[in-house]
């Protein structure tokens, strides 16, 4: 299942971070396909950021990715995300540079995982030894 990680700088309102957290993780299931009650999304400020585009400082900045099991997606699934993603993104920060990312990374299902199994594992209904 997904992880996704929002970087913004600087720290928004509670509101706007509430708001971001529950319409990147429903963009996430419906374009993604992915389940909505198994999708990780970490919201960070870091407090010390100074955050350059160009090697000029910006007022309002944002970075996402998100990681999904690698040939769980079509070419078109992350085309369309990505453009959704951003418009929320817009939406929500709307003084946001165009040089803003949304990356989907592609993990291999052995690289990674929950509960203890991977995603293979568990694509398989594998247990592995000492985990019942």
């Amino acid at each position: 299942m997904p992880f996704a990680r929002l970087t913004l700088h600087p720290a928004q309102t509670p509101d706007t971070t509430s708001r971001l957290a529950a319409d990147l993780t429903s963009a996430i299931a419906k374009d993604l396909g992915k389940r909505h009650e198994l999708t990780s999304l970490l919201i960070e400020t870091p407090a010390s950021a100074r955050w350059t585009i160009g090697a000029e400082d910006r007022e309002v900045t944002a970075h996402l990715e998100v990681c999904v099991t690698a040939g769980t997606n079509s070419e078109e699934e992350k085309r369309i995300f990505v453009r959704n993603a951003m418009a929320l993104l817009r939406r929500a920060l709307p003084t946001l540079a165009e040089a803003t990312y949304v990356v989907v990374t592609e993990l291999p299902s052995v690289n990674w995982g929950y509960d203890g199994r991977t995603q293979a594992d568990r694509a398989t209904g594998l247990v592995p030894p000492g985990s019942a």
